[in-house]
């Protein structure tokens, strides 16, 4: 074939920059779109948030904006992320041994990390490593036998396990330490010893008679002490029968055995664990005002933003010489307007969620209608992958709470009038029927479906199941008691 020229003609879509800023900051949560403003004011010299005495270019206050700050909720709710800071010593020395490279496969942290962060370390309380090796400091042990404790101690986990066998951890002590398995035996005694009790255990069962041996003397703790360490398993399964059957008690004795054993922690170590608290900005905040829902955008959450003076005056003064600052003007007013369109597609959708939600925050989550995705995006002539961006990492400050806006969208149950059933507010039942259950005879699932196809609602047992383990419920076996 020879070569050749050919000239096509075709029509093809393309995302404008300001397009493409537009859909990055919609589908970026309220904390993330600080971030990126942060990032371009660095960048961008034309760009500055307004200080409170205005500007020529400062934009608008939004329609539906909430006037005052006093009247707003807390906007922060924390959630479980935890990040700890383990310290302590490590090492000692002791006989010309070196035991500053103890423990390299023990779960230890160094606290001579170069990558960790100073400011969680700032942040951070007591750890666990912290706290026990502030009781072996003033215990009168050698310096050998503290030095092995401390070696036990960094092989915890978070929790005060102890995972590894003292077989593998003596493997990890150097040769010329001349440690048998009797001496970390007896270090580990010590670490047991130690507050709070349970700490240094091997398995839940010793964590449990440890914290047990730590109680004083009492009439029902032989029993208990009994069904800990042997009977363990049996217990969780709530096979009661069997356990009066093995340890000859009676109800009385096995019901306050249970509850001396429920009162213990299984994890001792957990309460020395740092958590970083993971702060929650509400969009927009839900009131009723004169008997109606009305949505406002939070003020706490929109960044003030504006083209600085200086700079517009000197571009314009000097446009022949302005270089790049032509071109981050315009991004700067683009940021600007794309902000505000942001939050203006927020308050839209938030308000039509609200409109067709009313029941729930009159009623709670048993009044919560199926609601689709779709739905708004027809409501507000969007399209359905703009809500979905809307309501992803948007939070609503609500006198019931604060919710994702993702959490008013679920999917549906036919009921045998013809509509249709929420299963938040499915779920919403179970809750309460559960929690309203004689505990002596819980509510199976195929039962809890037969009570939910009496209100119209029809459930299969399976669904019941899983909407009972999507809310923590353990199933009927567990829940039973004496």
């Amino acid at each position: 074939m020879k070569p050749s020229l050919q000239l096509k003609l075709s029509q093809h879509l393309t995302l404008t920059p300001q397009l493409q800023q537009s859909i990055k900051l919609l589908q970026l949560s309220t904390i993330e779109l600080n971030q990126e403003i942060e990032r371009v004011l660095l960048e961008n010299p034309m760009l500055e948030r307004e200080d409170g005495d205005g500007g020529e270019y400062a934009p608008a206050a939004p329609p539906g904006s909430a006037p005052d700050r006093e009247t707003a909720p807390e906007p922060a709710e924390p959630t479980g992320e935890s990040t700890a800071h383990e310290g302590g010593e490590g090492s000692s020395e002791d006989d010309g041994i070196d035991w500053s490279n103890v423990g390299q496969g023990a779960s230890s942290r160094s606290e001579d990390d170069e990558d960790g962060d100073y400011q969680d370390i700032q942040a951070a309380g007591v750890s666990l490593r912290e706290h026990l090796d502030q009781q072996i400091a003033l215990s009168p042990l050698s310096d050998r036998d503290r030095a092995l404790v401390r070696f036990l101690i960094e092989a915890l986990d978070d929790d005060g396990y102890l995972h590894q066998p003292l077989e593998e951890l003596l493997e990890l002590l150097p040769q010329d330490a001349e440690v048998e398995l009797d001496d970390l035996a007896i270090a580990l005694r010590h670490v047991q010893s130690l507050e709070p009790a349970g700490i240094g255990a091997r398995s839940p069962q010793e964590c449990l008679a440890l914290q047990l041996l730590a109680l004083p003397e009492s009439a029902i703790r032989p029993l208990a002490l009994e069904i800990v360490t042997s009977h363990l398993e049996l217990l969780a399964e709530r096979n009661f029968a069997r356990i009066r059957k093995l340890t000859g008690c009676d109800d009385e004795g096995l019901r306050e055995a249970q509850a001396l054993i429920c009162s213990l922690d299984p994890h001792p170590g957990s309460r020395y664990s740092t958590a970083e608290t993971r702060y929650v900005l509400p969009d927009v905040i839900v009131r009723k005002l004169r008997g109606q829902w009305s949505v406002s955008l939070n003020q706490e959450a929109m960044p003030r933003l504006r083209i600085n003076r200086l700079y517009a005056s000197l571009l314009q003064q000097n446009r022949a010489q302005g270089g790049g600052l032509g071109g981050q003007l315009q991004e700067a007013r683009w940021l600007i307007k794309n902000v505000q369109q942001r939050f203006d597609t927020i308050l839209r959708v938030s308000q039509a969620i609200v409109d067709q939600q009313r029941q729930f925050f009159d009623h709670g989550d048993v009044a919560m209608r199926p609601l689709t995705l779709r739905e708004i995006a027809d409501q507000l002539e969007l399209h359905e992958s703009t809500v979905s961006r809307v309501t992803t990492q948007k939070y609503m400050a609500t006198p019931r709470g604060v919710f994702e806006l993702k959490y008013f969208f679920g999917s549906h149950v036919a009921t045998d009038t013809g509509g249709a059933a929420s299963s938040t507010a499915i779920r919403a039942l179970i809750r309460q029927l559960v929690d309203a259950e004689d505990s002596k005879k819980p509510l199976s699932d195929a039962r809890i479906a037969e009570i939910l196809g009496e209100q119209g609602i029809v459930v299969a047992r399976r669904t019941i199941a899983k909407y009972r383990e999507s809310l923590n419920i353990p199933p009927v076996s567990l829940r039973k008691s004496l």
